[in-house]
């Protein structure tokens, strides 16, 4: 279930300057985007009291941080391209009861955010199930869009994965060599098509601090992950964008930098409820983690903002 119109005409049919996909092939100079990601509205409660499995019964404070995220991020100047979301949406599971109502207060939360700044979805396992099936996967793109799809912003080829069929496809074997020949498709086209830079979103990391690490509930399989490295190393992928681990990890790797950003909601290390900034300017990609506060009290770091100029 995939789509490859500009993120400008896809996220919530918001247009952006009116910019055709072909205008936003061309590279127009340095420009930043917001990554956030595991609002997932009911885990913190559950958390501390642990009963992660319920699907979480009370979310309000989920509720009220995404609210400040999108307070912070609508008043920064300049505004940023887009917001990523890399999954795990909510807590509850599919077919959990308390899905639908979180499901409803996150699209309330997100309705404050400035027209002008087009939300992108990625699904995570809270979001499709841990072992997705087709009728999961169709749930989620009636409720935030397609589940993979590829755009285009600003000369850079952006392609929004779903992580899930990489952990466990059992349950939608045809779905997931869909999703496949679609990815290699697009990888193909970042080889052939001239692109400033090539960026990956998904919820599970390749690896959270190198790549030969042992396998993890919070990372993908070595024997995947080493196939979706070198694949992405062929087609020029400069960075790897998810969450799903609730803190803040990563390392780059032959050229390959692997982000893993922290949650907006439930955190279970030392980091602070926050959203990464990234900026793309012609040669690099230099993002930072900074926390709701910071981003409200101050914006975000000038260092970054003078890479914009």
């Amino acid at each position: 279930m995939a789509g490859d119109e500009s993120v400008f005409l896809r996220a919530k049919d918001r247009s952006y300057k009116g910019l055709t996909e072909d205008e936003q092939k061309e590279w127009s100079g340095p420009f930043y985007f917001i990554q956030a990601a595991d609002p997932q509205l009911g885990l913190m409660k559950a958390w501390r009291i642990g009963d992660c499995d319920s699907g979480g019964d009370e979310w309000t404070e989920e509720v009220q941080l995404t609210k400040q995220a999108i307070q912070a991020i609508n008043k920064l100047q300049p505004r940023p391209r887009f917001m990523v979301l890399c999954g795990d949406l909510v807590h509850a599971m599919p077919g959990n009861e308390f899905r639908e109502e979180q499901v409803k207060d996150l699209k309330e939360a997100l309705r404050g955010t400035d027209p002008d700044i087009p939300l992108v979805f990625v699904s995570g396992n809270h979001d499709l199930g841990n072992t997705p099936t087709p009728d999961t996967v169709e749930q989620f793109c009636r409720d935030w869009g397609d589940d993979y799809f590829s755009f285009w912003v600003g000369g850079v080829l952006c392609l929004v994965l779903n992580s899930q069929f990489f952990f466990d496809s059992s349950g939608c074997p045809e779905l997931m060599e869909a999703h496949e020949v679609w990815l290699e498709s697009q990888l193909q086209r970042a080889i052939q098509t001239p692109s400033r830079h090539v960026l990956v979103f998904q919820h599970i990391p390749l690896f959270l601090r190198t790549p030969d690490e042992e396998d993890d509930y919070f990372n993908l399989q070595r024997g995947i992950r080493e196939c979706l490295i070198q694949r992405f190393k062929q087609a020029g992928v400069k960075a790897v964008f998810s969450g799903h681990y609730h803190r803040n990890a990563g390392g780059c790797h032959d050229g390959l930098d692997m982000v893993v950003s922290s949650a907006v909601g439930c955190q279970l290390g030392n980091d602070t409820h926050g959203v990464r900034v990234v900026v793309v300017t012609e040669d690099y990609i230099i993002h930072r983690y900074h926390s709701l506060d910071q981003l409200t009290e101050r914006g975000m770091d000038e260092d970054l903002k003078k890479l914009l100029v």
